[in-house]
């Protein structure tokens, strides 16, 4: 939000139009006298003298800076930077000065003076006219001090002496009736002043009143005799002379001088603002800021692009800050739909819209030329001297455009455009995206009434996030509930929430969501190098993943990675798609709603059937593939085939689950909706390794459960088992012991169904896992007994060094340290090369733990330190956090509190990244002296 200070008249300090109130006139002093110096650095002596006078009160400076922090206080909420800024030796107001109306006042003065020398005598008049309404009485009233009173003198002179300017301009324009009138209160205003005396005369002697034109000369020299003592100056005398004389040198020399300029051509074509205009303050800022006067010289207008999807209110933004500055603007605003995204009607071509712009500027018929280039010729001659603000509303391209940018440096542009226009010269560009959930509450609430929106909070929060923050949608939505004032807001909430008639509901008169979605798919097929990307988008429909990428994309479609990754930049650049990070995209839900109704009225049955399953199974396999580096379980398949294409490195596999995680989700999801019940369990079992590594396995519990149903109704009891398995796993770890108990007792069941006995093996460690944890011991031994003596080493080689470990656990809680680590040594030693990195970890960690509890915490720190860096290399995130934990416990006892203090936060941060603990539990622990052990750390061994 941009201030404007206003002292050209009774003191005034205005935040988007409206008042801003002050108290004291040291702090109306201070503000003052940093306008007048508006960017330039006010030297702190010189503040202190002009405000505080002669007064020796040591506290001078003190008072100055309360006086800056009271009017930070009372302007910061008005603006998004620090207006008043502390610099070496003063202080700075960081406000353009056009924002201060003796500063405007100055630049317009010495335009208009400029434009008369040039002959431009409708600009001169324009500007003349502009500069000396700003004037509302006595500048700087409200001070009194010598600095003040000093300025003030200095500005009325400027502003009658730029009157007078204005006067000689009219003389010769013919305009003496009207100007006689308005000269005659300056010459009673100001008796001694010979130049309007003078003026005047001329004024009434032409406008036929010469008996008139004589009496303003003997009054003048009244005046001056009485007053002054002297007789008027040689000019008025020779004046009144020719008067008398009736002298033809008086008249105007030629008809062609009798131009009537009081009343110039001036374009105000902007459209009404939006009443219920909400929000966008950063946008506005900037906005306004680059609208205004150009920090250095220029040799052409600036201009700004406003990009973004339909809807999402580029039009509204761009009037609702054009009418805020379109008084700066002395030859004009101009607005001109281009209508690039339209619905029924075909984009104005640069010829239709040059016409426009050219009857704009005041030609018409046979002055505008019918040849393209002669008239963007003309266009650009007529404004390479305006101080004119065009507006391009709803561009279609930057072919369109090119041909309408003026040619000044006075001109600034807005354009808005669904593309972003990314190759025109010289511009700045603002991307527009969705209103915040407040903003479109606040939004919805002007529109639909607040106090129908207080009644119902929830089905208001619920609404704005079922329009996804787009202005149009909540403009419709405001629309149906001013339609009907019988529905409550929960009425239309229930209609918005079925996902097949929410397009249908975001429709109302002359405004539909899906129209302008639909003008935009319209515009790619009717391009060569879009119809890829049409094609495409009901495609992306098919798919309920948060984010797209190139090679999810090449599978869905079939085309080569570069061509897919192509028709995405395409889908961006006409704003049906947003950019989600490096190589990935994502859709509107409103769009994505659009996008599936078209793939089930465009395409056929089958072909939608096979492109989902296609870029299922590019999850499935890749998913598969990472899997495999990470923890290389020889009795977990994939379903289908892997490729032969791998991740060159550990690292790139838990990079791409990282960044795959909610898209892993998502179609893991679909596809257990769906009708392939094999991609669908392998994706379900396939998402647990990597995302323990992560931490992430505990939200899981809903896919496992569904993928459990899945597996039940084709008996696949083995996918059933491991499944019930893993499900299990994701109990103990969420503290639901009991529940996991359960589960892991029907997976036993089911491996025996199954006729899979040996696969028991992971259940029954699981067991011993959950009751260790609890404290059960003696049974937690015998479940690890009864898997180590099941376990076939041949089969799973690693499954012994796993519950060999888990057993280590068991041992140093029963008070068997040595044997404890003794096992946990054994373990170590096998090293890195009897399983994957992360068991050599785990061991280091487990070895840690038993000398902890033996008391032997220096060997305890040393383990530590190995066990933190082998599972941070095998990028096993949560027994990290796990060790990292323990390691700051024995750190602490050992009271090396700033190294435990480290180990604790960074063991936080993992969970919290896992989702494990939210940022207040992550706070609140830590902000304890000793950090009590959080629940996650306490449900793991």
């Amino acid at each position: 939000m941009t201030l404007e200070i206003r002292f050209l008249g009774p003191w005034q300090v205005l935040a988007a139009d409206e008042p801003v109130r002050f108290a004291g006139h040291r702090r109306i002093g201070v503000l003052a006298r940093l306008a007048l110096d508006a960017g330039q650095v006010v030297p702190t002596e010189r503040i202190l003298t002009d405000i505080w006078g002669d007064s020796s009160a040591a506290t001078m400076t003190k008072q100055l800076h309360i006086v800056i922090s009271k009017l930070r206080e009372t302007l910061g909420p008005h603006t998004t930077e620090e207006i008043i800024q502390t610099v070496p030796g003063g202080y700075r107001l960081a406000l353009e000065p056009d924002h201060i109306d003796a500063h405007l006042f100055t630049r317009l003065a010495k335009r208009a003076r400029t434009a008369r020398a040039q002959e431009g005598r409708a600009a001169a008049d324009a500007l003349f006219r502009t500069a000396l309404q700003l004037w509302r009485g006595e500048p700087l009233a409200e001070l009194a001090a010598p600095w003040a009173r000093i300025e003030a003198t200095r500005l009325e002179e400027e502003h009658r002496t730029l009157l007078e300017d204005h006067a000689d301009l009219r003389l010769a324009a013919g305009d003496h009736h009207a100007l006689a009138a308005d000269l005659a209160v300056h010459v009673r205003a100001h008796p001694l002043r010979e130049r309007p005396a003078a003026q005047l005369m001329l004024a009434l002697h032409r406008a036929g009143r010469p008996s008139e034109a004589l009496a303003v000369y003997q009054d003048t020299r009244r005046v001056m005799v009485a007053e002054l003592g002297i007789e008027p100056g040689a000019e008025l005398r020779r004046l009144h002379q020719a008067v008398l004389a009736k002298d033809p040198v008086l008249d105007l020399t030629t008809p062609a001088q009798q131009v009537t300029v009081s009343e110039p051509y001036i374009p105000a074509e902007l459209p009404a603002d939006t009443h219920a205009f909400t929000a966008r303050a950063t946008e506005i800022h900037r906005l306004r800021t680059e609208l205004g006067p150009a920090d250095g010289p220029t040799h052409g207008p600036a201009i700004t692009v406003i990009d973004g999807p339909g809807g999402i209110g580029k039009s509204a933004l761009t009037v609702h800050v054009a009418h805020a500055m379109a008084a700066r603007f002395t030859d004009g605003v101009i607005y001109l739909n281009l209508h690039g995204s339209t619905p029924g009607l075909d984009p104005l071509t640069p010829a239709q819209a040059l016409r426009h712009l050219l009857r704009s500027l005041g030609l018409d018929g046979s002055a505008v030329p019918a040849e393209p280039g002669e008239a963007a010729a003309r266009y650009r001659s007529l404004t390479a001297t305006c101080n004119l603000l065009v507006i391009l509303d709803n561009a279609r391209d930057v072919r369109q455009i090119r041909p309408l940018i003026p040619a000044g440096p006075g001109c600034r542009v807005l354009i808005t455009s669904r593309d972003p226009l990314a190759t025109l010269d010289n511009a700045r560009h603002l991307h527009l995206g969705t209103l915040n959930a407040a903003d479109a509450a606040a939004l919805l609430s002007r529109l639909a009434g607040p106090d129908r929106v207080r009644a119902e909070p929830q089905a208001m929060q619920r609404i704005v996030h079922l329009c996804g923050g787009i202005p149009l949608a909540l403009r419709i939505v405001g629309a149906r509930l001013a339609a009907r004032p019988d529905w409550t807001l929960s009425d239309l909430e229930v209609r918005l929430a079925d996902a097949t008639r929410r397009l249908d509901m975001l429709e109302y008169a002359d405004l539909a969501v899906r129209a302008g979605i639909a003008v935009s798919h319209h515009h790619l097929r009717e391009e060569p190098a879009g119809r890829d990307a049409a094609h495409l988008l009901p495609l992306l429909g098919l798919l309920g993943l948060p984010a797209h990428t190139p090679a999810a994309t090449a599978a869905l479609t079939d085309w080569p990675l570069h061509r897919a990754e192509a028709a995405l930049e395409r889908l961006q650049d006409a704003r049906l798609l947003e950019p989600a990070g490096p190589d990935r995209y994502q859709s509107h839900d409103l769009v994505g709603l659009y996008a599936r109704e078209r793939a089930h009225q465009d395409l056929p049955e089958e072909e939608r059937t096979t492109a989902v399953r296609r870029a299922l199974h590019h999850y499935l396999t890749t998913l598969w593939m990472a899997s495999t580096m990470l923890n290389s379980d020889p009795v977990l398949r994939c379903p289908v085939e892997l490729p032969d294409i791998t991740f060159k490195d550990l690292a790139e596999a838990e990079r791409w689950v990282q960044d795959e995680r909610e898209n892993l989700l998502a179609a893991a999801q679909q596809a257990l909706d769906g009708p392939d019940p094999a991609t669908a369990i392998g994706l379900a079992i396939g998402l647990h390794w990597p995302f323990c590594y992560q931490g992430w396995h505990t939200q899981l519990a809903d896919i496992y459960a569904h993928a459990i149903e899945v597996a039940d109704r084709i008996a696949a009891w083995e996918d059933k088992a491991q499944l019930r398995s893993f499900l299990g796993w994701v109990y103990r770890d969420q503290g639901r012991y009991d529940a996991a108990i359960t589960q892991l007792k029907t997976a036993l069941t089911d491996w025996d169904r199954a006729g899979l006995p040996r696969r028991k093996v992971g259940v029954l460690n699981n067991l011993g896992v959950i009751n260790t944890i609890v404290g059960r011991l003696d049974e937690a031994l015998g479940y690890l007994e009864s898997a180590l003596d099941l376990n076939d080493d041949a089969e799973r080689p690693g499954a012994t060094a796993t519950i060999r470990n888990n057993r280590v656990h068991v041992y140093y809680r029963q008070g068997r340290y040595d044997e404890a680590i003794a096992e946990a040594r054994q373990l170590v030693e096998l090293g890195p090369n009897a399983g994957p990195l992360a068991d050599a970890g785990i061991a280091q960690g487990s070895l840690g733990d038993a000398y902890r509890h033996a008391g032997r915490l220096p060997e305890a720190m040393e383990s530590y330190t190995t066990a933190v860096r082998l599972l941070r290399e095998s990028g096993y995130r949560l027994k990290e956090a796990v060790s990292r934990w323990w390691f700051g416990t024995t750190l602490h006892h050992l009271e090396r509190h700033g190294e435990a203090r480290k180990q604790w936060e960074e063991s936080i941060r993992l969970l919290r990244d896992a989702r494990l603990l939210t940022p207040r539990e992550a706070t609140e622990i830590l902000a304890q002296p000793v950090p009590e052990t959080p629940q996650p750390i306490k449900n793991m061994l």
